[in-house]
């Protein structure tokens, strides 16, 4: 009889810890991971009522679920933060680089702090999160880094130069973080999701939306659960042969 290998998508006795888990996709990431039965330590800016949620829900799916609110853009509060998870959690297995911030204006009005404050929390910030844990699973044997960039980072956005510059910047460090940990067992691949409907998007005018759904070939905006799968898929035993791919999630915005 011909017997069907299943593809082991289970994360059971994994340990994964989410930056910027406590809304829109980083929430969806953290809910796909405890899913597939890992425990998860999520990483905030404030903490509060909507990552107190998150861990709520994955608690009562039976997995273990922590906050950290911190400054991604301090080292030394992500120094803080990612000992306490190592600590609590013995060890991380799955690093999802997922938290961001916009600050949004043309090039010629961008000041520096614009562009430094998004360069430091959405680029810098994956330098600094990443060194803490990215060893430790090269010792092991065993890892998964998953970085969240963007349609933006791939073909630019007008307004948004310091965030394009930020996503690109996660993708060049994506493949040589793939290349340099291939051979220790630990894969490194990115997301490129394009306009998906969160808080982030909400700030952007209705009929800018809607100029970018009518240029996304699927005619819509995309759901945060739909990250969450391809970060549950790349995150998985069963794509230790992917790395250094950047998985796009855009709707056929960008192909």
């Amino acid at each position: 009889m011909l017997k069907l290998g299943s593809p082991d998508f289970s994360l059971i006795g994994k340990k994964a810890y989410v930056t910027g888990g406590s809304r829109g996709i980083g929430r969806a990431v953290a809910l796909a991971l405890a899913s597939a039965g890992a425990d998860v330590a999520i990483g905030c800016n404030t903490g509060g009522a909507a990552v107190e949620e998150v861990c709520q829900t994955i608690r009562m799916a039976g997995r273990k679920a922590e906050s950290y609110p911190h400054d991604l853009s301090r080292p030394d509060e992500v120094a803080r933060a990612c000992g306490e998870i190592l600590e609590a959690f013995d060890g991380i297995d799955i690093l999802v680089n997922n938290a961001g911030i916009t600050r949004d204006r043309s090039f010629k009005k961008m000041a520096a702090s614009d562009w430094d404050d998004v360069i430091d929390t959405n680029l810098s910030s994956v330098f600094h999160v990443t060194k803490q844990f990215i060893d430790g699973m090269a010792e092991r044997g065993w890892g998964r880094v998953v970085n969240i960039s963007s349609v933006v980072g791939v073909i630019g956005n007008f307004g948004q130069a310091n965030y394009a510059a930020a996503k690109a910047g996660m993708i060049g460090l994506t493949k040589t973080l793939a290349r340099e940990y291939a051979r220790k067992g630990v894969t490194v691949n990115a997301v490129a999701p394009g306009f998906i409907r969160t808080r982030m998007v909400d700030g952007i005018p209705e009929k800018a939306i809607e100029a970018v759904v009518a240029m996304t070939p699927v005619g819509r905006l995309g759901d945060p659960a739909e990250i969450g799968a391809a970060v549950l898929y790349l995150a998985s035993p069963a794509t230790g042969f992917i790395t250094g791919h950047v998985l796009d999630v855009n709707g056929g915005l960008a192909m």
